[in-house]
């Protein structure tokens, strides 16, 4: 009885450990965005804020911040409704439709997995430049909203282990293929559906690499960008970059907040199955 106390407390202790390690950088950085920027030159990064101060989120107003709040919020619903949408359908057709070719062209689209993302880049910027949607909010979206191999992969199986039983009684009760989609297939992957959303959302919130190369100005800057052109403005100023990466990681922690209960459902759902 002893021995598993110990065991226990010795778990509990390298999870206690790893959070802290984990969150003492984010906790730095939202001390360091409440510090004036005369004490952080000045004093020691570990300091309390005396006083705290709201200077540096009031000073991003002006960098156009809140615009690039706007442009990655958007870009990123259009991109999450895009590809929940075109990966719910393609994973249904490669788990439950059968035409020549399925799992050939399945397998195909899922090595696009193994292909670094940087290497479609120059490959991506040329089309659309050539369409002439170079600079505009489309090319950001256009690339990413119709699904990705992971999202389809992940619902394939998904849907794939749904009892077939279950589906044949929805086509005995008349549904099409469209109904027994939205009212059997979708409603029953709720979890995976919530974890592909969380993915999604935070892949795109953070993506840097595209929006940096296919966008120039402050129109169509995203979030990510903002902040590496205060690093590169203001490079002594790190508590107003501390400030825009703390406004930027909020919805992030909101929504995990928001989607946890279905998060580790769809994990006790994958370790049981």
């Amino acid at each position: 009885m002893t021995s598993s106390r110990a065991s226990l407390g010795l778990i509990y202790g390298g999870l206690v450990a790893g959070a802290l390690i984990t969150l003492a950088p984010f906790a730095l950085g939202l001390l360091t965005s409440f510090t004036s920027e005369h004490q952080f030159a000045t004093g020691s990064p570990l300091q309390w804020p005396r006083p705290p101060t709201l200077t540096n989120y009031t000073d991003l107003i002006g960098t156009g911040f809140g615009r690039a709040a706007a442009v990655t919020a958007l870009m990123t619903a259009v991109i999450l409704l895009g590809q929940m949408t075109f990966s719910v359908l393609a994973g249904y057709a490669f788990a439950r439709l059968h035409f020549p070719g399925r799992n050939a062209l399945f397998w195909v689209y899922v090595a696009t997995l193994m292909v670094p993302g940087t290497v479609t880049v120059v490959p991506l910027y040329l089309m659309m430049a050539q369409l002439g949607l170079r600079n505009t909010f489309w090319a950001l979206v256009i690339p990413f909203m119709f699904g990705s191999p992971y999202a389809i992969f992940l619902l394939r199986e998904h849907f794939r282990l749904i009892p077939e039983d279950l589906i044949n009684a929805a086509h005995l009760d008349g549904a099409n293929t469209l109904d027994v989609l939205v009212h059997v297939i979708l409603p029953s992957s709720k979890p995976v559906l919530a974890a592909l959303t969380m993915i999604t959302v935070v892949s795109q919130w953070n993506n840097f690499m595209w929006p940096l190369v296919i966008t120039s100005g402050r129109k169509w800057r995203v979030l990510t960008v903002a902040t590496a052109d205060l690093q590169s403005r203001y490079n002594s100023q790190w508590t107003l970059v501390m400030a825009a990466t703390t406004v930027a990681i909020v919805p992030l922690v909101v929504l995990f907040l928001a989607f946890q209960r279905h998060i580790v459902s769809s994990i006790l759902v994958s370790g049981l199955k």
